[in-house]
């Protein structure tokens, strides 16, 4: 079989199975979370949070509501050179993120159930 052959069946082939996945995964919430920063954030998300009242009235001084934390939890950055990851219980991640032009920078204590929002600061540009 020439070259051009099997290139044309391993094309075909290729776009078939692409189709089949487009149909069985198309309407599916899947997601492709493979980078530390996306698994960090899903697993975050995926527990419940409790924001502490000092950061709540903080976001309330702002104008902002629970809203700018979820969604700097979808497209935020976790920095893990600022985060406390060598506990066995409950890690501490450091998150920023940017809301309505005023960046926002606070710390999660992810436990086992739930997600705590302790420190929160805001810079304003």
């Amino acid at each position: 079989m020439k070259l051009i052959k099997r290139v044309a069946w391993y094309s075909g082939g290729f776009v078939i199975g692409i189709i089949i996945l487009m149909f069985f995964l198309g309407g599916k919430k899947t997601s492709c979370d493979y980078g530390p920063n996306a698994r960090t954030l899903k697993n975050i998300r995926s527990k419940q949070l409790q924001i502490s009242p000092e950061a709540q009235e903080l976001l309330r001084q702002h104008s902002l509501d629970s809203t700018a934390i979820l969604e700097i939890l979808k497209k935020g950055d976790v920095l893990f050179g600022e985060s406390d990851t060598a506990k066995d219980s409950c890690k501490v991640y450091v998150i920023q993120g940017e809301v309505k032009t005023q960046r926002l920078k606070f710390s999660v204590e992810n436990c086992e159930k739930t997600a705590n929002i302790g420190s929160l600061k805001i810079d304003t540009n």
